[in-house]
């Protein structure tokens, strides 16, 4: 579904870039200079919100540098930019360092729940300048733990699962969300879809909505040693989904599209080479309502 329930729990995507945002900083290719001149092009980093509207509470999926528009964006479908709680993927930047917006330079919080999983957790407490949003209890930090289900409401409950994706700092999780028994999975950032700890194909299919990794198209696209930055591609994992039945490869949308991907910046390539092929793309203001 497409609009915001006024009584069921809903899911919104706030974002779909990769971490740097859409156009990305500098970037003066052909496929970044129409964005910088047309804003309604631009894309926000990757970010969902979880919205109840029986209990008045709204959470979001990682704290980006574009909190701000998010939340703005936000109000206009839920009627309200406050956070109940944030829960963390991992410590790249366009994941956690909003949460700088919770400080006392800004929004001066109060105890606004972060749920992360102990690493993440340990990074924050650790490091300045976060650990000082602990210290003043703009935040109060609550631990994950990998496969542990949380309620966030009576209709909301999470649970994070590990996934592999570099961990310099932190571990990196993905998360199972479930509203009313039906079940959304969000894996924005993953190394691989090889020697995981969970069959990803079973987890595709018992759910409902698949949100998962789709930085680059294809392993040509950026320019750079492809082994620093892992990341499974789409044209990848078309080719390794396509065995799926149409019903689950629908499921499957893909998000945290880097600025080089042709399907952030071109719609006709996006629908062509991925919607044609049965998948699905997130796209900034989507609403999943059961």
């Amino acid at each position: 579904m497409n609009q915001a329930s006024k009584s069921n729990a809903y899911i919104v995507v706030l974002g779909i870039a990769q971490d740097a945002g859409y156009p990305q900083i500098n970037c003066e290719k052909e496929y970044c200079a129409e964005a910088w001149e047309n804003s309604s092009l631009q894309k926000n980093p990757a970010c969902l919100a979880i919205v109840d509207p029986s209990t008045k509470e709204q959470w979001i999926v990682d704290a980006t540098p574009e909190i701000k528009n998010q939340l703005y964006q936000l109000k206009k479908i839920s009627g309200s930019n406050k956070i109940s709680g944030i829960l963390l993927t991992h410590a790249h930047i366009g994941h956690y360092t909003g949460l700088m917006y919770l400080g006392k330079e800004a929004l001066n919080t109060h105890k606004t729940p972060v749920l992360a999983m102990p690493k993440m957790k340990l990074f924050i407490e650790k490091n300045a300048p976060w650990n000082q949003l602990n210290d003043l209890k703009n935040i109060k930090l609550v631990e994950l733990n990998s496969n542990l289900k949380i309620n966030l409401s009576n209709k909301v409950s999470i649970s994070p699962f590990l996934v592999p994706h570099r961990n310099e700092f932190s571990e990196t999780v993905g998360y199972n969300i479930n509203i009313n028994d039906k079940s959304i999975i969000y894996v924005p950032d993953i190394d691989s879809w090889k020697n995981l700890d969970f069959d990803i194909y079973d987890l595709i299919k018992k759910c409902d909505y698949a949100f998962i990794d789709g930085t680059f198209y294809d392993q040509n696209e950026l320019g750079r040693n492809m082994k620093e930055i892992p990341h499974p591609t789409i044209k990848g994992s078309i080719n390794l989904f396509d065995s799926l039945a149409e019903k689950d490869k629908k499921k499957i949308h893909f998000i945290h599209f880097n600025h080089t991907n042709p399907v952030i910046s071109n719609e006709k390539f996006g629908k062509k080479n991925v919607l044609e092929k049965g998948f699905s793309l997130a796209y900034e203001g989507q609403i999943i309502s059961f």
